[in-house]
Order: C-alpha cells, then structure tokens, then sequence
C-alpha cells in the first residue's frame, strides 16, 4: 500500500514516527542507514578514454596507419595535416558528450537548500540533505518541498508540480485517504521533492529522501536511458567500417603486385628504393580512397542545418539532431503549450434566454444578462494583466479579464467604477468565490462558481430584463448546456448575484444562498492555430503524432480529435491504462493509440521504447523534470524554452517559442539537411574514385603513379572541402515534406547516390587517363602535372553536377547557390597557387607545363562535367520521370 492511500497515523507508524518528529539520535541512525538526501550520479567516464574511443574508427585506424607510414618515409607536413584533422574531430566529439553530461547536475541544483524541521520536539532549520524519512517538515508559501512526504495538515496548500506533472496549474492538496490507486499528479494527499509551495501552509511526513524520491526516480530513469546514435551516425559507422576494411584490402593487394613486380623483374633496380616508392604508392590510394575532411564537412553542414533552425525557433544542442529530425516518422508531443497555446480562453457562454456563441464585440449592444456575466467575470476575480501584458493570477481568472478585454470591455474601468468592498475567497470545498460591490446605490453580492453548485443554490434567474423564479424547465435547459461544455472537455463556470441590506458591513458563507442565476461561460486551453496546418502537413509527411499529456483523457481526446491528430478509429488511454497492458498487447495496439493521458515518467519510456522497437525513429517533446529521462531515451528529445533546465540539458533540440509547428519546420530542415549530405558525400567519393580509378589503370598499364601524396592531399583536404561544404547550403528539394520518412535500414547511398559516385567517378576517371596519356607522349613528369590538373579542375566543376542527382545545374537555378559559385572559383584560385615559380615543384609541376597543357586538360574536366548533366537528361528522358522542374531562380 502506497502513502497516499494510508491515514495519517498510518504514515507515521509506517516510518516509525510521532506528530513530534525525531530525536536526534534517531535521524542520526536513519542518516547513516539511508544516506544523505541528495541525488548521486555515476562517475563520468575519463577524456582520455572518450578521446581513444573517437579513435578507435576504422576508418581513422586507416589514415593514422598511413601517417605513421608517412612520417617513416620523411613526408612530416602530410602526416601531420591527417593528424590535426584526426585530433580535432576527436575534441569535438568529446565536447558534446560532456554537454550531455549535466542533466543529473540539473536535477541536484533543484533541492531545496534548507527545510524547516521538528528535532526533539522543536522546530528548526537544517540543510536539506540531512532530512531523513519519519522527519516532520512545515511547508509556508515560498518554500520548494525538500523530499517526498505525506501531508499531516493542509491549509489552502497549493503545489507547483508542473516539473513532475507537466501541468501549468497548480494542485489543491488535502490531507483525506485516496484508496483507488492513482498517478502522481491525483496524490493530493502528497507533496513531492522538487515541487513550489504556491499558497497556504501545511505539514508533512518525509517518506522518502534522495534515490527514494520521485525526483530521485527519474534521476536513476535518466542515467539509465540509452543514448541512441542517430541514423547517420550508424550509417557512417558501418561505412567506415566497410571502408576501412575495404581500402587496407586493396592497399596490401596493389603493394603486394607493385612488390612481386619488383622482385621478379629482370631489370636492374635498387629493391630497397622499389619497395619504399611501392608502399608510397599503396598509401596515396588509401590517401585517395578516404575522404580525410568528410566528419568536419558533415559537421559544418550539421552546423548550418541549425543556424537555419534557429531563425525557426530550434536551438541545437547536440548536431546530430539535425539529421535524426530529418528520419523521424514519430513525434510524441505535450499538449499544453505545444499543441494548445497554454491560455485558458473563453470559446461560448450560455444565458437563461438562449443566447451562446456569438458573444457582441460592442458593450452598447450587450443585453442585461451579458453585461452582469462579464461584470461578475471581472469583478469576483483577483486577476491582473499589467500594461506589458504580463498576466498575474489564476489562468482561469485571467481568461475571463480576458475576455472582456477581447470584447472591447476593459476590465479596469469596471473595477474602477465598483470596487469591491468585501470578499468570500474561494475555498476547494464549496467551490464558489464572492464579492461585495455596489451598482446604482444598492449592493450586491456576487458569485462565480462550479455550475453543479452554484445551480443547486440559486432561486431565481435573471431572464432577458426580468428576474424570474429558476424552475425545473430553466434549471433542466442550464444542466443541459453544462453537460454539451464538459462534452466537449470545457471548463465551465457559472455566474450569479443578490442583493444584500445597504448596512451589511460583513458576509460568510451562509449568504451564498437564494441566488440570481445569471449563465455560464465556457473555457479551454485553445490550439494554436498553425496546429491544424502542421498536423495535416506531418500526415503528408508519413510522420505521426502522438498526444502524451498529464492532463485529463476526456480534454486531450477533445483537443486531439479537433486538430486532426485523432482518425476516427483511434483511441486514449490513460497511464494506469497503460500499466496494466503486457507489452504484446501494447505492441498490438500502439498504431491505434493516438492520445496518452495522465501519464508517468516510466509510462513515457515505454511509449517511446515501443515505437523504437518497431524501427522508428522517434521524437519526444516535453518541459518538466518528469520528461527528461524521455527525452533522453528518444532518438531526438526535444524541451520546450519555457521548461525545467533538467529537461533543457536531457534534450537533444529546444524550441523557444513551445510551439508544434516548429517540430514541424525543423523536420524538413532536418530532411533538407541530409539530403544536402549525401550531396556532399557523393561529391566526395565520386572524386575519390575516380582518383583511384586513374590510379588503378595506371597501374594495370605500368604507367608512372599518376598523382604524388602531397597533391592528393592538397585535393582532399583544401579544395575538395570547400565545394562539399557549399553543396551542405543547397535550398531543400520541392516536395521534401510530400515524401515518407527515410528507412532507417537504408544506406547512405540508396536514393540514387550510388549510381551518382559510379557515373561520375568513371567520367571523372575517364578524363585523368586520357589526359595522363596525354601528358606521357611529352614526359613521365608532364603526365603527372596534366592528371593532377584535370583531376582537380574535374573534381570542382563537378559541384555543379552534383547539386541535384535529377535536375541539371540550370534547372536547380544556376546561380541559385552562392557559395558553389564562391567554392568553385575560390578553388580555382588555389589551384592557380600550385603552378606559381617556386610552388610548382613542391606539387611535381614542371616548368614546361604550359597553357596549351592546362587548356588541354581544362578541357577534358569540362568535358566530363557535360557528360554527367547529359547522363541526368538522357535517364531522364528513358524512365519518363518529369519530377525535376525548376524550382528557383537563376
């Protein structure tokens, strides 16, 4: 049996305590025996192994084994670029996972400091870690609740537990038994660690300190949370891999037929120099063959990718979030705040008469009996809006202010020309509030209230002009459109008056009786109206959403249904719902579960796990402590700006404006961003093969090796960056949010970027040979400088090409890129730097190389180039696929 469903001497003998509290040798016992009331993470793994780790990559494995050769052979300068590159991805790496590191910080810095105590039967103040369960702690307004506890006494308590529950409102706690079971946010009898005292005072018994906490729960919940790898993180990992293996293979197999070469020939040779030029010539493939900058390309892409989100209202906090937003098919998302707008408002009101929905904007031409509801709406309300439109007070006051506001009322002239001048506040348990105001020399006394009670205590109700008796046909009319509200998960609230004696000074309780009933106002936590337009957009999408939400079924049914997220064949549950569902029935029914109400951390794990379980790649939003370890366990957790710094540090994306339709907007950033990826990818190993290619052949004729490392080097890592960052800034594709989320099982080079790096690398290939061949009718030399040349005059103009692997560089607008066009002509430049006098020799160019050699190879680049747009045309043309149009600018 749980706390919440014992009496109060039940939860004293249960932690073996008095009214009294402890002794001090008591609670030192228990705090040797329990520990300090403190949350305790797991030690922090050290740098260095973080930085070996990064380390471990084959495909890092393989450029570290090459510089090592390197250096051996003298080449210090090439060796030590690969290694910078290496070292520096490695920081960066290191950086973010300590980032990712604070949440359990986060949660520590939400104890309360210090906690008012009774020690020996007298109340002291004693740092918070020192409580132990069995303690009796006062709680006044102000104070943050130092540990879990059992209320012993509770006057007008009111508990902020929005960074557990989620909700906005705070809780109206009391001190009676709840037998049925019920989650945190039902346990009124409750106050948790963590939580703001909001109003009132009361008494407690701790129940459970530190790990024992629910705060201390959700600490163990959030360092259990697997960290999931994004998609192109698993996909780069398996590549690497693959690659790494796939290079060393074809390194030992070209160093092994340059070396038999060597030692079966019959010509006289120097065999150490032989050997040393062959295993050269195995490095500069892997050289060629591994895209030395492609982990600070896809970062500077990734980092792009956010600055675009930014101006989006979504904050980055860890890069690869970009693109896991990009594959996601599932996003789980709060209501309050993210779907809805977190404003109560007023939608309808009803009158005696008939009268509801459209409510005059012009006081002149207000009835009787709408002007008396909107003066009691503003005046039995202690509500504020100050002139920065900074609101103050109950949510469900300030949206009757509002409304008046909205209905060109303001609400301070009429406090201004009644004011109050004595007051009934409210209470939980009659459900009503009441002030004393004047009108027209006659005071009256006026109430607002639950309808079911505040119906049950009026005599009379105002009709059109008239105050008539409330019979049973009027009483059964107003009955009937409180149920039509609550129907539709509206909070209703109903207004009444009565004239009281000029002499009264003072009113009680017993005077909210013999009421005038005047009608009823309707409100609702509205959606935000982009909702309906994003929610339709992620259907288009293949992307589904989900509603979890600690607010009640019936409202988040409501809401879901009105904004679509809701099919018809679709259902809620609730968290004790959900808790009793076996994992296959939860597996069974998770695509027709739309809306999770009432749900806990745990719940919201689950729901998360279940959908990962089934491949998708899974988004999770939330605010409150009780969202973090979700928000860690989802492929991307994404906190509202407005939330808990717990959630903030768990999350992977925060959004500032706490709004759907910016998840929305990030996604096809995020699908933009990786196609922009596998652009610059594609540019890259398109380049590199046909690099090897040259090399391969060259070796196959027994022709020089047609570049040295230091020029391929020079390609790699100076002018092969600068294009594929460029192609990372390419506008997204029309139609990116008209297509189904990526399979996560789909490699990097699915969708046409395969066919992509084979056609162009051969065409790449093609012209390195014939300009190499060229190049030999002169001298081994001038056929090194002219492969040199058109490889990297290929490899820049091959940006053009791969903008698009359906659309031609004019269709995709041809200066609709200004960075390709800056990247292009910034590498022609530094390749301009290589053939000036006294550089020309560092990259084997000799002093004969000309312009009719440079034209020649030139020539052969752009050649190439017009074989790859002619290759989109003509598939083109033979699939029937008219999709590409152009969609920008020139």
């Amino acid at each position: 049996m749980e706390f919440y469903q014992t009496s109060t001497e039940e939860a004293l003998q249960k932690v073996d305590t008095t009214e009294k509290g402890l002794t001090s040798e008591q609670a030192r016992q228990r705090l040797e025996r329990d520990g300090y009331n403190e949350l305790k993470g797991k030690e922090r793994t050290p740098t260095w192994k973080l930085i070996v780790e990064n380390l471990r990559d084959p495909m890092v494995v393989v450029l570290l084994i090459a510089s090592i050769v390197q250096i051996v052979l003298g080449h210090v300068v090439e060796a030590g670029i690969i290694i910078f590159v290496l070292i520096l991805n490695a920081i960066i790496s290191v950086v973010q996972t300590r980032k990712a590191e604070s949440s359990i910080e986060a949660l520590r810095q939400m104890s309360a400091p210090e906690a008012k105590v009774l020690r020996d039967g007298t109340r002291k103040s004693l740092p918070a870690r020192e409580l132990v369960a069995g303690d009796i702690i006062q709680l006044d307004a102000g104070d943050f609740v130092p540990a879990d506890a059992r209320l012993l006494t509770s006057e007008s308590l009111k508990v902020d537990e929005g960074m557990l529950t989620g909700e906005s409102e705070a809780v109206e706690k009391h001190v009676q038994v709840i037998e049925e079971e019920s989650p945190i946010g039902d346990r009124k009898n409750m106050v948790f660690s963590g939580a703001l005292i909001v109003y009132g005072r009361g008494t407690a018994v701790i129940t459970g300190t530190g790990l024992n906490t629910e705060i201390g729960k959700i600490a163990g919940l959030i360092e259990s949370a697997e960290s999931k790898q994004t998609p192109l993180q698993r996909k780069l990992e398996s590549f690497s891999k693959k690659l790494g293996v796939f290079i060393l293979l074809l390194c030992i197999l070209i160093f092994a037929v340059e070396a038999a070469r060597i030692w079966f020939s019959t010509d006289t040779v120097d065999t150490t120099a032989a050997i040393l030029e062959a295993l050269m010539f195995a490095v500069a493939v892997a050289v060629a063959a591994i895209p030395e900058a492609l982990s600070s390309i896809v970062t500077i892409v990734l980092s792009a990718g956010t600055n675009k989100m930014a101006r989006q209202h979504a904050i980055i906090r860890r890069l690869p979030a970009v693109e896991s937003l990009g594959s996601t098919s599932v996003i789980c998302t709060d209501k309050t705040g993210t779907l809805t707008q977190n404003k109560m408002t007023v939608v309808d009101y009803y009158l005696p008469d008939g009268s509801r929905d459209d409510f005059p904007d012009n006081p002149a031409e207000w009835s009787e009996g709408e002007r008396k509801l909107v003066h009691i709406a503003v005046l039995c309300n202690d509500s504020n809006i100050d002139e920065e439109g900074k609101e103050m007070g109950d949510p469900t006051e300030v949206a009757l202010i509002a409304f008046s506001k909205k209905k060109n009322k303001k609400y301070t002239e009429i406090r201004d020309s009644f004011p109050r001048e004595a007051e009934i506040p409210f209470d939980s348990d009659r459900k009503l509030m009441s002030t004393v105001h004047t009108f027209d020399h006659q005071k009256m006394l006026l109430t607002k209230g639950g309808p079911d009670v505040l119906i049950s205590r009026c005599t009379q109700v105002l009709l059109g002009e008239q105050v008539v008796p409330l019979d049973e046909e009027i009483r059964q009319r107003l009955y009937e459109a409180n149920e039509d509200f609550s129907s539709r998960a509206l909070r209703v609230l109903a207004y009444g008056y009565k004239v009281i004696p000029d002499n009264q000074m003072t009113v009680g309780i017993e005077d909210e009786q013999e009421l005038i009933l005047v009608g009823l106002t309707a409100m609702i936590d509205p959606p935000r109206e982009a909702v309906y337009g994003s929610i339709e957009q992620s259907k288009r999408a293949g992307i589904r959403t989900i509603m979890i939400t600690g607010d009640h079924k019936t409202t988040a049914q409501a809401i879901g249904r009105d904004i679509g997220l809701m099919d018809e064949n679709d259902i809620a549950v609730t968290g004790q719902e959900l808790d009793k569902m076996s994992d296959e029935e939860l597996d069974r029914n998770l695509e027709n579960i739309s809306v999770y109400a009432r749900v806990s951390p745990e719940n919201k794990i689950r729901i998360v796990r279940a959908w990962q379980k089934k491949g998708k790649i899974t988004a999770m939003t939330g605010d409150g402590v009780n969202d973090a370890p979700a928000l860690k366990q989802a492929d991307i957790g994404v906190a509202m700006g407005s939330g808990t710094d717990v959630a903030k540090d768990s999350a992977a994306m925060i959004l500032t404006d706490d709004n759907f339709v910016s998840i929305v907007n990030a996604v096809s950033v995020g699908r933009t961003v990786f196609d922009n990826i596998k652009k610059s990818i594609a540019y890259l190993f398109a380049g590199n093969l046909g690099a090897i290619i040259a090399i391969i052949f060259a070796l196959i004729m027994d022709w020089v090796n047609p570049f040295t490392a230091i020029q391929l080097l020079f390609i790699n890592l100076a002018n092969d960056s600068l294009p594929a960052i460029s192609l990372g800034m390419e506008k997204e594709e029309p139609g990116v949010m008209d297509r189904k989320p990526r399979d996560i099982n789909e490699g990097l080079f699915a969708g046409g970027t395969l066919r992509a790096v084979i056609t162009r690398g051969i065409m790449i290939g093609a012209a390195v040979i014939l300009s190499q061949y060229i190049g030999l009718q002169h001298s081994p030399e001038m056929s090194v400088a002219m492969a040199f040349t058109t490889l990297i005059l290929a490899r820049t103009l091959q940006t053009f090409a791969a903008r698009s692997n359906v659309q031609s560089a004019i269709e995709a607008g041809l200066f609709s890129n200004k960075y390709v066009i800056g990247s292009v002509v910034l590498c022609f430049g530094l390749y301009g730097i290589t053939l000036l006098p006294g550089v020309r020799g560092i990259f084997s160019i000799p002093d004969s190389f000309g312009l009719q050699e440079w034209a020649i190879a030139t020539g052969l680049a752009a050649a190439a180039l017009v074989l790859m747009e002619l290759e989109k045309l003509i598939r083109r043309a033979t699939s029937g696929d008219n999709s590409a149009q152009p969609h920008r600018s020139a």
